[in-house]
């Protein structure tokens, strides 16, 4: 029996090699998914994330002048996806579970169905908010914070289901991890504030966390030392993005509300084509995670996108 993610990251004797995939866009198959695996299979990744994606609310002008309100899941498949991998490769998987376009039932029953395909580490988030509107908004009988997700979790793994007529139900037997923000979350006041969340989390069963990505190790290590100073002693996974494109630096900041280094703006203000790009975001990242592995970190977690070529050339790099 594979052990819950936090046990791995704490006895590990070496730090871990993870990334997050996301899922097909639909109408796409799934061989892009394991030519991207195949390519990093070398490396030894010890798991899987498998992101998930709400619902996104599409309004088209029809010719009749009204306009129709359509509700449109771009990326679906995660918990297919999961199993996929999980069953194709031997490979731990983490699928996402969020609380953005998901009512208590709908989490329910993905987790039932998580529960029957034996995958039992998952990653709680609340999600963002829909496009256009920066107030994060649940759906009716839905969640509203990362918190009440993983009560429901907790009543689950103590055979408690929302229809409290079932007769003996089996309880279910998920670890959770979770996120956490070295620059803040955008919505918290301060940082005391965004750790004191955290340690919620903690307290309901989280067993470790990932960061949002970042490009100033500092950052990182200081948010460690404040999380502990807290009591907050788990895993914390250092979540490393190697730049791709001379896009990043406008539109990373603000998807993900993280500062990018002046030192790092310069460079990538020099090059000329993607490729240099890619190449610059190479090295960024052999650096970020040398100096991470001599600070002691856990485990290295990518976000890749779907790319590999460029995270092959970290891990050679690196591991």
């Amino acid at each position: 029996m594979i052990m819950n993610i936090a046990e791995k990251l704490i006895n590990s004797d070496r730090p871990l090699f993870t990334f997050e995939l996301l899922p097909p866009l639909k109408g796409r198959g799934i061989d892009a998914i394991y030519d991207t695996i195949d390519n990093l299979l070398e490396f030894n990744p010890s798991y899987i994330n498998i992101t998930s994606h709400a619902a996104d609310i599409v309004y088209k002008n029809m010719p009749d002048g009204s306009i129709f309100k359509k509700v449109v899941r771009k990326r679906p498949g995660s918990v297919a996806t999961a199993a996929a991998i999980k069953y194709k490769y031997n490979i731990e998987v983490i699928p996402h579970i969020i609380c953005s376009g998901l009512n208590r039932e709908e989490i329910e029953n993905l987790l039932i169905d998580l529960d029957f395909l034996d995958i039992n580490n998952i990653f709680v988030l609340r999600g963002d908010p829909q496009k256009g509107s920066r107030i994060f908004v649940p759906k009716e009988d839905g969640h509203d914070h990362t918190t009440s997700l993983m009560e429901q979790v907790n009543m689950m793994n103590n055979a408690k289901y929302l229809d409290d007529s079932l007769k003996n139900p089996k309880a279910t037997n998920f670890s959770m991890g979770v996120a956490c923000y070295p620059e803040k979350h955008i919505e918290a006041p301060n940082m005391a504030t965004d750790i004191q969340y955290l340690k919620e989390k903690v307290n309901l069963g989280a067993g470790y966390a990932v960061t949002q990505m970042f490009f100033d190790n500092q950052k990182y290590k200081d948010f460690v030392k404040s999380c502990r100073a807290s009591g907050i002693n788990i895993p914390i996974v250092p979540g490393i993005k190697p730049i791709a494109a001379l896009n990043d630096i406008n539109l990373l900041p603000q998807i993900f509300n993280i500062d990018l280094p002046e030192d790092l703006v310069k460079e990538i203000q020099k090059c000329k084509t993607k490729e240099q790009v890619r190449e610059l975001g190479v090295e960024w990242s052999v650096a970020q995670a040398k100096d991470l592995l001599a600070f002691g970190v856990p485990s290295l977690h990518f976000y890749s996108l779907g790319e590999s070529d460029n995270l092959k050339k970290i891990c050679k790099a690196v591991f």
